[in-house]
């Protein structure tokens, strides 16, 4: 079974890793003029730099992306760890035990996580975020 966690964990996970590959790539590029390789070293700092940049700037975009999805995201309390977490669509996993949660009746485990959806209980929302009348 392969360890996943849930979507908006997941989605932060491609930000981190595109903004330290991003930065890499910009200090790769820097020995070229650190260590004096001419004009051909130049052109290598200009390029990681380019690129480290461009990945910089995608990671943003996913890290803002996740933050808008999070705000629309149903709250609700785990089962298992009894935490509160946030569900994207109908099945998602606890952000911090990886339980599979659901509020889909009609979800199917698969072989993949058959295990950890034999005794899961199906989930009512928590709309105590919503405004309630005075």
């Amino acid at each position: 079974m392969r360890f996943r966690s849930s979507k908006v964990n997941e989605f932060r996970l491609w930000g981190l890793a595109l903004t330290m590959g991003g930065m890499l790539l910009m200090i790769i590029g820097l020995a070229g003029i650190v260590f004096d390789w001419g004009q051909a070293g130049r052109i290598i700092a200009v390029i990681f730099m380019i690129v480290g940049m461009i990945s910089m700037l995608v990671s943003m975009g996913i890290y803002f992306w996740a933050g808008m999805l999070s705000t629309s995201a149903i709250a609700l309390d785990c089962p298992e760890c009894g935490r509160r977490t946030k569900m994207l669509g109908k099945t998602d996993r606890c952000m911090f035990c990886k339980t599979i949660l659901t509020v889909d009746p009609k979800y199917q485990p698969t072989a993949e996580n058959e295990t950890a959806a034999s005794h899961m209980p199906q989930l009512e929302p928590n709309r105590d975020h919503e405004h309630k009348p005075h």
